[in-house]
């Protein structure tokens, strides 16, 4: 079979509306889909996540079978299937010898490059194509950023509203008078907890998802995590779903309750619908759109509607721009001079502190953790710990079922670990214990005190905090963000601060 175009489709691309798909010719183009072995283990990742994308793979494949398009799969539990995404490109060029090979620009910066190398080799073209699944296009990131003194996503942010039109009045100005209501959106539940929350829809696994979860169990036996109670949409109908059952049931309260954390639960009022969406089962318009609804039919209030759409329009399209402006040299910062190897419990959950003991093991449960969890919990002790920037991105892109590269790079490295030097964020994210207290029921239950930093009784956060504050206390000083917290370390005196940073250093070691 010669073909004219080797359509190839990554695992994160599953778009029923890929641009790559336009004019395609079932008697003369192919898909090209493969799931490769090195994909799965370039870093060490949970079950669910490897069953995940495979499972939303194959389903996509059928998909474009029954729309009478060939799809030419390699399955990693086929007899010799290739090991890699430019190992399955060289191999199908050389049995079907198209004219050209055509795709989407990929999410990856390494498999962008994996596969540019690979089709050099081939001597065929490939055309990768601008990804029209996003608002903003890189050319329209980088026209935003030229020359400009002042580099916030505030400032992207509001221009995606005026640009789109969404949540704006006729005059130009943003509906409700206020670009962002996050003065309403910090709420904790209380003592009484968050109440009832309709609780996320379960997606029976249908017969290709059972051979999915065969597979990895028996290739990934020793990967982490589980795959007991896997009920993810992995098709574009579940996907949609997915939504719909947000915008009905959590949506409304998603604005208000967004930062509170509470154990057990990590779902909470929020969508959990970052994973297809990164995998592209959906696209950003069909999420802000149904949102937008909502707020204008009377059914969600606008600062829950407004602080979903900012996630989407603004600080994904942001991250997206930054990481595609900045790689390769990006991965490679460390502001901070951050060299110590992850905790070991990061990987198991195995810890008495029960923050982070509930969140890692849920994690490993679930492939999830929402927003806070990620930055103020996870996040916030790696930071605090000073483990290696790059080593909390393998971690993240291994646990997580939404990681994508340019998505979790700069979120990691740069939001969560400061380690860009304030390029996503102008400050740290760094608290004590008493700010999981505030937003949580997790201390009741610890047997660790927020309000202690020394001691064995000492909140770990709270240690690691005043001793991340001392590491780093001439560079925070001229941080006028950071100037509050500095003078507060410089209150303290040089015993107190001794002890702090001796415990810290057990912390660190233990």
């Amino acid at each position: 079979m010669t073909l004219r175009n080797l359509v190839l489709v990554c695992g994160d691309q599953l778009d029923h509306h890929s641009i790559a798909l336009d004019g395609f010719d079932p008697e003369r183009d192919a898909i090209l889909m493969t799931e490769a072995a090195h994909e799965a283990t370039y870093v060490w990742q949970s079950k669910r996540r490897i069953a995940f994308f495979f499972a939303a793979m194959r389903h996509f494949r059928d998909a474009m079978r029954r729309q009478g398009r060939t799809v030419l799969y390699n399955a990693i539990d086929d007899a010799d299937p290739p090991n890699s995404l430019g190992a399955g490109l060289k191999a199908a060029v050389a049995a079907h010898d198209p004219e050209r090979v055509v795709m989407v620009e990929p999410g990856d910066w390494r498999v962008r490059h994996a596969l540019l190398t690979a089709a050099g080799e081939t001597g065929v073209p490939l055309d990768m194509l601008e990804d029209r699944h996003f608002y903003a296009s890189i050319a329209d990131f980088e026209e935003f950023s030229d020359g400009r003194k002042r580099f916030v996503m505030e400032d992207f942010y509001r221009m995606m509203r005026k640009r789109t039109g969404l949540l704006m009045d006729g005059d130009g100005k943003p509906v409700g008078g206020a670009w962002n209501f996050d003065k309403d959106n910090r709420k904790a539940f209380g003592k009484d907890g968050p109440g009832l929350i309709a609780p996320r829809a379960h997606y029976q696994p249908g017969p290709i998802t059972v051979d999915v979860l065969r597979l990895v169990e028996k290739r990934f036996k020793d990967a982490p995590g589980t795959l007991e109670s896997f009920g993810e949409p992995v098709t574009r109908e579940d996907a949609l779903h997915a939504l719909e059952d947000f915008v009905a049931n959590r949506l409304c309260e998603f604005g208000t309750f967004q930062d509170a954390m509470w154990e057990g639960s990590s779902t909470l009022n929020h969508s959990r619908i970052s994973a297809v969406i990164n995998l592209k089962l959906i696209g950003p318009r069909e999420a802000v759109d149904a949102a937008v609804a909502a707020y204008e039919s009377g059914a969600a209030p606008l600062n829950a509607v407004e602080g979903f759409v900012r996630q989407i329009i603004g600080w994904r399209e942001w991250i997206r721009g930054l990481y595609w402006t900045r790689m390769p040299d990006y991965a490679d910062l460390n502001a901070l001079d951050a060299q110590a190897d992850m905790p070991a419990f990061f990987w198991t959950g195995e810890t008495d502190m029960a923050c982070l003991r509930d969140m890692i093991t849920r994690l490993l449960r679930t492939g999830y953790a929402h927003h806070i969890e990620r930055l103020m919990g996870m996040g916030l002790y790696l930071l605090m710990h000073g483990a290696r920037p790059y080593a909390t991105h393998d971690w993240h892109m291994g646990l997580y079922l939404d990681a994508i590269d340019w998505v979790s790079l700069p979120n990691m490295l740069g939001m969560s670990q400061h380690a860009d030097g304030g390029v996503v964020g102008t400050k740290p994210y760094c608290a004590t214990g008493a700010y999981i207290d505030r937003m949580s029921n997790y201390c009741a239950g610890c047997r660790f005190n927020p309000k202690q930093a020394t001691g064995e009784d000492a909140c770990p956060f709270t240690t690691l905090y005043w001793d991340f504050l001392a590491r780093h206390e001439d560079r925070f000083a001229a941080n006028r963000r950071m100037v509050l917290q500095v003078r507060n370390l410089q209150r303290k005196d040089a015993d107190e601060v001794a002890a702090i940073r001796a415990r810290a250093e057990t912390l660190r070691v233990g």
